[in-house]
């Protein structure tokens, strides 16, 4: 008895991944707990499991094949236990072999290299003689859409290429053929295009999409336009914190030095508790308020960024909080996380004062209802009772979700982490 073994869901909002390498071929028999594979998600790479002995008929994607969707068949596998299903395993061990690397070919121009990739784009019509017609891709979709005949064109572009100019004085031969269905979702931004009249095909490098810049510029996409939100931003003195963390790090070891943005996790933890109306995310049937302060921090890692979270942060020593701070930024650049690591946040952090950046707002991290962007901590002048002094500041924005907090909500939450902040012994009681 044979069936397939599918695309694995490795976390609750992965759509689709990437098959990065195969550990077995066609004829291979394998038993229960076997990596049969090393699956790509959006955020890491895992590896996929036999959960039942069997051989491995046919591998119906190649590695490096991107776009896969969940369920989507990726083998055949043969024997009693081929009707059940793979499971994820942990996050692998550092290997020693790379994946194969995904070609840098645009798909406009090659076929996907995987049977079951999705591929919506339409097959480039043939001139008399079977040649290939050049025209750009947006020429191409207006001709679709239109009903031109690319093949009864004489093309102005680079190397006779088709432009959009050439589609002006074209006859409408055909009735406008209809989009491909999207499942049901209507995209409201057009997707974006390198028309010939602004770069030449040879002057660019085309790099393909990974899965975590896909889905983060999905997500932030759909966070941007369609979450109503709105910046409160304050500045902060920071002397006392800045003092406190010295005398803090020259009695713990280096493992456990504590950064000012390990001090900003605490503050805004004691804060989200003091503000319970704060911590909050927007569902269809009410308000989330959360329980706990599950801090989530931006990290950078290649194509994109990821949000590992400090749970229970409130509960939490400065101690503890730059331990895991350190561990979780580490096997996030590693792309070691497990899903249960980098998702339940209810409160964002992203620090870019390192970069030396002054003052920024973030987008908001759905469905947490708050995200607190911080800049870089200087020597400014301040006036104090009449005179100018000059003193360290902090300048942070604090996005807000409107549907959960409005500005007076904001504002309070704001006064809790500057009295947090600028009198940390206060972090203590």
């Amino acid at each position: 008895m044979a069936s397939s073994i599918t695309m694995p869901a490795l976390s609750p909002t992965m759509e689709e991944g990437t098959l990065a390498k195969w550990h077995v071929k066609p004829g291979d028999k394998v038993q229960p707990g076997d990596i049969i594979a090393e699956i790509e998600t959006d955020k890491a790479t895992m590896d996929l499991e036999a959960v039942d002995e069997g051989v491995i008929g046919k591998l119906l994607v190649e590695e490096g094949a991107q776009g896969i969707k969940v369920n989507a068949p990726i083998a055949e596998m043969e024997g009693e236990g081929a009707s059940s299903p793979t499971r994820p395993g942990v996050p692998p061990e550092e290997s020693k072999e790379q994946p194969k690397a995904p070609s840098t070919a645009s798909r406009a121009e090659v076929a996907p290299r995987s049977r079951t990739a999705p591929h919506n784009e339409s097959a480039p019509p043939a001139s008399k003689g079977g040649q290939r017609i050049k025209a750009s891709p947006l020429a191409r979709r207006i001709a679709s859409a239109e009903g031109i005949d690319l093949s009864a064109l004489k093309g102005s572009g680079p190397h006779g290429r088709i432009i959009k100019a050439d589609l002006k004085t074209a006859p409408r031969g055909g009735p406008p053929k209809q989009p491909p269905a999207a499942g049901g979702v209507t995209s409201l931004i057009e997707p974006a295009v390198l028309d010939d009249r602004v770069y030449a095909p040879d002057s660019y490098d085309l790099i393909p999409l990974d899965g975590v810049r896909r889905v983060t510029a999905k997500r932030l996409t759909q966070s941007f336009m369609q979450v109503p939100h709105f910046p409160l931003t304050i500045d902060l003195e920071i002397d006392r914190l800045l003092a406190a963390r010295k005398a803090i790090n020259e009695t713990t070891t280096d493992a456990t030095k504590v950064s000012v943005n390990d001090m900003l996790i605490k503050a805004s933890a004691l804060a989200l508790i003091a503000q319970p109306d704060a911590n909050a995310s927007y569902t269809d049937n009410g308000i989330a308020r959360h329980k706990s302060a599950h801090i989530s921090m931006a990290v950078a890692i290649d194509g994109g960024l990821i949000t590992p979270v400090i749970r229970d942060a409130q509960h939490k020593g400065l101690a503890q909080i730059a331990a895991e701070t350190k561990d979780l930024a580490k096997r996030a650049r590693d792309r070691k996380l497990k899903p249960q690591e980098y998702m339940g946040g209810t409160f964002s952090i992203s620090n870019l004062g390192m970069f030396g950046i002054k003052a920024f707002a973030s987008i908001l991290n759905p469905p947490e209802g708050m995200i607190l962007s911080v800049g870089e901590g200087s020597p400014r002048p301040v006036v104090k009772d009449g005179k100018i002094e000059i003193a360290t500041l902090l300048t942070v924005t604090l996005t807000c979700d409107h549907r959960v907090v409005d500005g007076a909500t904001g504002a309070r939450w704001l006064e809790h982490f500057r009295q947090f902040v600028e009198t940390p012994e206060s972090m203590l009681l």
